[in-house]
């Protein structure tokens, strides 16, 4: 099923099937189970059961792609694309140019198989951990049991038990390819499976700390608070799934309107009557996300859209508030990690 609409800003789109993510137009931040994306130009992302997007600025026109299930699990490769491990995964579609076919179509029909294999090879070819097909399969192998296995208390001895290929080190393939230990991994499951817990159903924080696998309440707070910066009870409150109040929505707003003259956090900070303290402390809960990451990011968006118009760098520096034209390159080559001068050809 192919669904387009003009997102709602901070609302939550709960993922019910597996899902393509289409961005037809719009820019700005986006969020997918509580962790922030600013650099989306040109990106689309699989996601699925169980997972949630929201868009931090109105503006953004998106098409839902669904996918039933018996056209993704007839191979392990699929995994790839709607697994994610520690981040949010994408494939470019602008580089590829047989996604691009596809993703210009209304109707997929019966080629939603041939969209799946073109996304799949194009995500290898980007190869973001810079494994080979080998590799990938045993790290997805490790994925699919932490999903399955992560509220039964699971560890690394007894997840590499389920692991059948032993050709690899477990541990070490997952460390040296993925960065982070297959224990944070299943850290990082739970915690994020608490998270939604907490912000989406009513249930006691003490029904929840023992259906996620925690030994008990009590550690489950410390744990949470530790992650998160606050305790379940405090995430639940910030996050503000049922109210929905327009805290994030006016200050993107004052943001898209004062970004080119004003880069201070002090600015916004007055016109939204906080310190800036405050503010930051306010930003990170309910956003997840820093005052100054958002001002960057909309500098960078504003800067890519003159220089696609050609307009000049020393032009497009002036008119986002760059006293010179040397440290606003820097500032977009650090961001956006090419320079403009690069960016525009």
């Amino acid at each position: 099923m192919v669904k387009k609409i003009e997102a709602e800003i901070n609302k939550v789109y709960f993922i019910n099937t597996y899902t393509l993510v289409h961005i037809l137009e719009g820019s700005g931040n986006i969020q997918v189970d509580f962790k922030n994306y600013h650099d989306w130009e040109d990106k689309a992302i699989y996601l699925e059961k169980g997972q949630y997007i929201k868009f931090m600025s109105n503006d953004f026109v998106v098409r839902f792609i669904d996918f039933p299930d018996e056209v993704l699990f007839r191979c392990k490769d699929v995994r790839i694309l709607f697994k994610h491990l520690i981040s949010l995964g994408y494939i470019n579609f602008n580089e590829c140019e047989d996604c691009q076919v596809f993703l210009d179509k209304t109707v997929f029909n019966t080629h939603m198989c041939d969209l799946i294999d073109v996304s799949t090879a194009q995500w290898y070819w980007q190869n973001p951990f810079q494994a080979s097909k080998e590799e990938y399969q045993v790290i997805f192998d490790v994925k699919d049991v932490i999903d399955s296995e992560f509220k039964n208390r699971i560890n690394t001895q007894t997840l590499i038990h389920h692991i059948t290929d032993t050709r690899y080190n477990v541990q070490h393939l997952i460390k040296d390819k993925v960065g982070i230990s297959i224990r944070k991994l299943i850290q990082n499951k739970q915690l994020t499976e608490s998270q939604k817990e907490v912000a989406f159903t009513e249930k006691s924080i003490k029904e929840i700390a023992y259906d996620q696998g925690y030994k008990d309440p009590g550690y489950f707070n410390r744990v949470f608070k530790k992650e998160v910066g606050q305790t379940p009870n405090e995430f639940r409150d910030t996050f503000d799934y049922q109210n929905r109040d327009t805290f994030s929505q006016d200050l993107m707003e004052m943001i898209r309107l004062f970004h080119k003259e004003e880069h201070a956090l002090g600015f916004y900070a007055e016109k939204m009557h906080l310190s800036v303290k405050a503010l930051s402390k306010k930003v990170k809960h309910k956003m997840n996300d820093s005052v100054g990451q958002l001002i960057r990011s909309q500098l960078i968006l504003s800067a890519k859209a003159m220089l696609t118009e050609n307009e000049t760098v020393k032009d497009v520096a002036y008119a986002l508030g760059f006293e010179e034209a040397n440290h606003f390159s820097s500032f977009f080559k650090k961001y956006a990690g090419i320079s403009p001068s690069e960016y525009k050809n």
